[in-house]
């Protein structure tokens, strides 16, 4: 499954590569809603998509700050 294998990518990551990776799921998200109020966006489940991901980044951080 795709999203399986995106998880695990994240697990492999480092914190400060996680970090990096929210920052821009979070910009991409912006983005997203900015095209989406001027009516620019075609595909507008991208931005259900981007807030999952950006979901399961904050969770692979947090698992991660429990290890520790």
């Amino acid at each position: 499954m795709k999203i399986n294998k995106y998880v695990e990518d994240l697990k492999k990551k480092s914190a400060a590569e996680l970090n990096d990776e929210l920052v821009a799921a979070k910009k991409e998200l912006f983005n997203l809603r900015f095209q989406n109020a001027t009516n620019q966006l075609d595909n507008t489940s991208r931005i259900k998509e981007v807030r999952k991901n950006i979901a399961r980044i904050q969770t692979v951080i947090s698992e991660q700050k429990a290890a520790n």
